[in-house]
């Protein structure tokens, strides 16, 4: 059985290839995609993945407006996904927002730059405290 932080990296490989094709207008099929990185079916993986591509207009307009000199779109396509699923988990889900933060920088680590790592930790928390201050 994977932890959490595994199936967070499945989503994060899942979501890569969906951006890949999607950029390619290559047709695609999530649940194959899927299905190549789990042996079992994983409910997580697949609501954050399913979610995530309903979302993604939405994250995307969230993750530009606190972006610094960047768009999402310029971004890796892997930095695009771990940014994707931290945005999702700390606006859409219950995860605690210092995990959803804090598995992203992780993955974040393991496939990125060291500056891309800040930029994306700067922007998590920034929209982290911008949506707590909407709350109150």
């Amino acid at each position: 059985m994977k932890n959490r932080s595994e199936l967070r990296e499945i989503a994060m490989k899942v979501l890569y290839q969906v951006y890949i094709f999607q950029d390619s207008n290559v047709d695609y099929n999530v649940e194959e995609l899927i299905k190549d990185q789990l042996e079992v079916e994983n409910e997580f993986v697949n609501e954050l993945v399913y979610k995530i591509i309903e979302k993604q207009k939405e994250i995307n307009k969230i993750a530009n407006k606190y972006l610094v000199d960047w768009n999402i779109n310029r971004l890796s396509k892997v930095d695009k996904a771990i940014l994707s699923i931290g945005i999702y988990e700390l606006l859409y889900t219950e995860t605690p927002s210092v995990v959803a933060i804090n598995e992203a920088i992780e993955l974040s680590k393991k496939y990125s730059e060291e500056k891309v790592t800040k930029m994306l930790n700067a922007t998590l928390d920034k929209i982290y405290h911008s949506e707590e201050i909407d709350e109150q």
